[in-house]
């Protein structure tokens, strides 16, 4: 037998993902993707018996609606999915839909009693903007744009009941930079020339191969590396020495950079083969991973605490919210 409840703290939880959603949009073009993933959901419901699931205040949420909203996460994890694993999942995700729906309900009812409104212009002007970034929206059809418009009442409601009241303070910035320093390391950095060997037409492996060898053998006679590659690499900027400047680590072949990373500026490699070609390299000068001084990043890290704290206001908000309704689950 389902009794009436308030809903525990462990149950009212919702997803990360889903409490950053809105409250983490400060750009009018992430506020306009959330709306894109928000709209209303095409996929029609399983024929079942219909029944109340919940209760919000004196709102009631059917199963169909649930099964609506459900849809397409259904099909994702059944394509993933079977057996109990698939059982486990979906349940997992009806749980997850159907505490955003509570939310949802609780904020529109909320946003009511606040007088926040979406005009049909406002509506229209938002479907445009979807429209011209790939978002196909019909506003002729009543579903769409009534999911639309409680998407904009929503977002209005955030912007003056989280958002608004959010301060970042120059403490905030510091405290910030110094939890997450790991996102402003610059990784090392490598000045370097090669030599590209690369097969001419009918030629073998080993044919390319010993070209490469010989012009290695060169080197390690004292052979003068920038006249070499003048003579020999197959490198567009062969002219200049095959110089390619400075690259960071991770953005060479794995191959490479393993020879790279195993020399002392001043050194050359063996031979690295890859796929088509064969490297001769040189390591001219090697940067040290380092942090990005706080001042290069103060910028990007206030619009990272802002939607942090965004986030945990948008927690206590909805914690608050839930705490003075009545919320009566009937799964």
């Amino acid at each position: 037998m389902s009794l009436p409840h308030r809903m525990t703290a462990e149950r009212r939880l919702p997803s990360r993902a889903a409490c950053r959603l809105l409250a983490c949009a400060r750009l009018a073009g992430i506020a306009l993707a959330a709306l894109a993933i928000l709209l209303p959901l095409r996929a029609g419901a399983t024929d079942v018996a219909d029944r109340i699931i919940a209760v919000v205040n004196k709102e009631v949420i059917m199963l169909s609606e649930l099964r609506t909203e459900m849809e397409p996460e259904r099909k994702r994890l059944s394509q993933q999915y079977r057996g109990a694993d698939l059982r486990t999942r979906l349940q997992q995700a009806e749980y997850r839909t159907l505490t955003r729906m509570i939310e949802r309900r609780l904020q529109m009812q909320h946003a009511q009693t606040k007088g926040v409104e979406a005009s049909d212009e406002d509506v229209r002007r938002t479907a445009m903007d979807l429209q011209q970034r790939g978002t196909p929206v019909n506003i002729d059809d009543p579903n769409e744009k009534k999911a639309l418009k409680e998407q904009l009442i929503l977002m209005t409601l955030e912007n003056r009941e989280v958002r608004t009241g959010v301060m970042v303070s120059d403490a905030d910035v510091q405290r910030f930079y110094q939890r997450h320093l790991s996102l402003f390391m610059l990784p090392e950095e490598y000045r370097i020339s090669q030599i590209l060997m690369m097969s001419r037409k009918g030629e073998s492996r080993a044919k390319l191969r010993a070209r490469a060898r010989e012009v290695h053998d060169q080197l390690k006679k004292g052979g003068e590396f920038d006249d070499l590659a003048l003579r020999y690499s197959d490198a567009a900027d062969a002219t200049r020495g095959s110089e390619l400047g400075f690259i960071r680590q991770g953005e060479m072949d794995p191959l490479i950079e393993r020879a790279v990373a195993a020399l002392q500026p001043g050194q050359v490699s063996d031979l690295v083969e890859t796929a088509d070609s064969i490297h001769i390299i040189r390591l001219d000068e090697k940067k040290t991973a380092q942090f990005r001084p706080i001042e290069e990043v103060k910028n990007e890290m206030q619009g990272l605490v802002f939607q942090e704290k965004s986030a945990d206001r948008y927690q206590q908000w909805m914690t608050d919210l839930k705490s003075k309704a009545y919320i009566e689950v009937k799964l």
